[in-house]
């Protein structure tokens, strides 16, 4: 169905869905006290907050318990060393980092990746984290919220793998990438590179990251265990030649009898429309489940604090709606079925495909533009060929559309109409001019 070089076989028994994001923290806190080896982490960001401490905490104090132990941190660049939208005055999560480092006779490495010469036009949203020979996959980053610190939380998918193959090729990717090519820059010691010479450096890792792939060294053959899933590791940069992409459309294209997909901002790349209306035309089932406005990191419903930023979730909820105002034929067919996650003041971060209950992608791409052409993204193809995933995928399912509700027309979503003032005059004036449209390309 999709086509790949290498695959990983991994026993069904070797897959693990964790339940929650406090399951998740205490998973990683859990792996992070019995590594013995390597741990080596990818995230946007590890933030300056109570979890962000804690899980670095925990990095140090392996440390120091075993020296040799090999610990790599991955983080956005640019993300690392500005403070939270609106905080002005602060050096970013970049600060903890090195008075962190001071503080601790052991040491660990923390690279901050640039992808790009301003986080606007793409970060490092390369996910993965791991410990010894066991992968951890989730779409989160490490802050409070991510990981459930309090009550709040910020909803994701959250995958074990326990295979010495995948983690050996994560790591490799992560080496050659970012460290022996010396692209990366350290952000715990010394000064940073000056604007001048990240320039260079960000030139040339534009140019890697282009073409760089997981080698996927020390795989079996395809079929050499039937018993087996199949598992393979996908990774792409730009809008032309994204391994990533590919694949994402080829599940799309090649579905048959049904397609689950994921995504907590709702603005497909026009491509993937496409491939989609083909689906729904040949009688795919499609089950799309979305992040409600008020389950986006920027909902404000207080008009007297809110700023241009928080536009955001009420773009993608007019996205939405066009979308379905084209295909109620199939909502009333059931061929496609909406699903709108929320749950109280907390959030939706998930994302992924399922397709024909067989094939099922595991990525941090949020299936939009910005995914699509700007940051740098990657994935794991799960082929369960047999099923033997179906009574954990279905459990996770379930978990994920408790808290939804089924959208049968647009009746059913929050007409502009009864918008506040200030986000309803926005719109107004964003849809008047051209930056309507490119505003869509960043989202």
């Amino acid at each position: 169905m999709v086509a790949v070089n290498s695959m990983v076989g991994i026993a069904a028994t070797d897959i693990d869905i964790a339940n929650t994001a406090a399951d998740f923290k205490q998973l990683l806190l859990a792996e992070i006290a019995q590594a013995t080896s390597r741990i080596y982490i990818s995230a946007l960001y590890i933030q300056d907050d109570t979890a962000g401490r804690e899980i670095l905490a925990a990095l140090y104090q392996a440390k120091q318990q075993i020296p040799t132990l090999d610990i790599c941190l991955f983080v956005d660049f640019h993300r690392a060393q500005r403070g939270l939208i609106g905080d002005k005055e602060s050096g970013g999560n970049r600060d903890l980092y090195l008075a962190l480092e001071q503080q601790h006779q052991v040491s660990i490495k923390i690279y901050g990746v640039p992808v790009k010469r301003k986080e606007l036009l793409g970060v490092l949203h390369l996910k993965g984290m791991v410990i010894d020979n066991v992968l951890l996959y989730t779409g989160a980053s490490i802050n409070d919220v991510y990981l459930q610190q309090t009550e709040r939380y910020r909803l994701d998918r959250y995958y074990r793998l326990n295979s010495q193959a995948l983690a050996d090729n994560f790591c490799e990717y992560l080496n050659r990438c970012f460290i022996d090519s010396a692209l990366a820059p350290l952000l715990n010691q010394g000064e940073v590179p000056s604007a001048k010479k990240i320039k260079r450096k960000i030139i040339r890792l534009t140019k890697l990251l282009k073409v760089a792939k997981y080698k996927l060294l020390n795989t079996n053959k395809r079929g050499s265990n039937s018993a087996e899933i199949q598992a393979s590791m996908f990774v792409g940069c730009g809008r032309r030649g994204n391994q990533l992409n590919r694949v994402i459309r080829d599940l799309v294209r090649n579905s048959q009898e049904s397609l689950i997909i994921f995504t907590p901002y709702f603005n497909l790349p026009k491509p993937l429309l496409r491939d989609l209306d083909a689906a729904l035309k040949r009688g795919v089932k499609v089950t799309l489940t979305v992040g409600d406005k008020k389950a986006n990191d920027f909902y404000n419903a207080d008009e007297t604090t809110f700023s241009t930023v928080e536009i955001v979730p009420y773009i993608y909820e007019r996205l939405l709606v066009s979308f379905l105002s084209r295909r109620q034929k199939h909502l009333d067919n059931g061929n496609l079925s909406l699903r709108l996650w929320q749950d109280g003041s907390n959030s939706f971060h998930l994302k992924g495909i399922v397709a024909d209950n067989r094939y099922h992608l595991l990525t941090g791409s949020n299936l939009n533009p910005r995914a699509w052409s700007l940051d740098l993204e990657n994935g794991i193809l799960l082929d369960d060929e047999k099923g033997q995933l179906t009574d954990k995928f279905n459990a996770e399912f379930k978990r994920i559309t408790e808290h939804t509700k089924i959208i049968h027309n647009i009746a059913d979503i929050e007409s502009v109409h009864n918008y506040p003032d200030k986000p309803r005059k926005l719109l107004k004036r964003l849809r008047m001019t051209q930056i309507d449209r490119l505003l869509k390309r960043f989202l």
